[in-house]
């Protein structure tokens, strides 16, 4: 059974339509690449399908719950890292962390967790600072332990790598293949290609609003 379905979806910004009646699904243990040029959807495709915007038609479900009509049951199998994180003003990195695991059930062995990834990526350092404060790279990786921290089924994740050094690159392939293991579905965009090779059981591109097998 597919953990991510999304049936003739579409998109539009007024009269500019990004996407185009697409059908998709998301496998267990698999890691799906998008790729495309800039401006052909890819990031409001993986908005629509993190339910940050609301699609124009179709109907989109994870883990089997309708990601519209039932959405606290779908968002709790959803992990979502946008290509831009946005931070509370008030929470430390440390802060926002803790905050994400409990609101997710995941408090137990939150301290042990989160000091693990948090040395990883390079941030223990960094754990009681405000994240306004951080660089881009630092803010693409907080970003990205926001969503490992939680439990989830399906994880999102937009442009990934756009803004990490190559070891933090490394680190975030080697944790992808564990959530892989681990039976999950992945779907990232991306155009490093070093990334792709590394990583995709499958690509599909974007072109236009469409989605293609590449």
């Amino acid at each position: 059974m597919p953990l991510l379905t999304a049936t003739g979806l579409s998109h539009s910004y007024g009269k500019f339509q990004v996407l185009s009646s697409l059908d998709m699904t998301l496998e267990p243990g698999e890691i799906t690449v998008l790729e495309g040029p800039n401006g052909s959807g890819k990031s409001t495709l993986l908005q629509c399908l993190s339910g940050v915007l609301s699609p124009t038609t179709g109907e989109i479900r994870i883990n089997g719950y309708d990601l519209q009509a039932d959405e606290p049951e779908a968002k709790r199998a959803l992990a979502f890292a946008p290509d831009v994180p946005r931070f509370y003003t008030e929470l430390t990195a440390w802060e926002h962390l803790r905050f994400l695991a409990n609101i997710h059930g995941a408090g137990a062995g939150f301290e042990t967790r989160s000091e693990a990834l948090l040395r990883e990526f390079g941030l223990w350092e960094a754990r009681d600072v405000l994240p306004h404060h951080f660089s881009r790279g630092m803010s693409l990786k907080l970003g990205l332990l926001c969503a490992l921290i939680r439990p989830f089924r399906v994880l999102l994740l937009d442009e990934p790598t756009s803004a990490l050094d190559l070891e933090s690159s490394q680190l975030l392939v080697h944790r992808l293949i564990e959530v892989r293991k681990n039976g999950a579905a992945v779907m990232l965009s991306t155009h490093d290609p070093d990334l792709k090779a590394g990583l995709a059981d499958r690509v599909l591109l974007m072109r236009e609003g469409h989605l293609h097998a590449a």
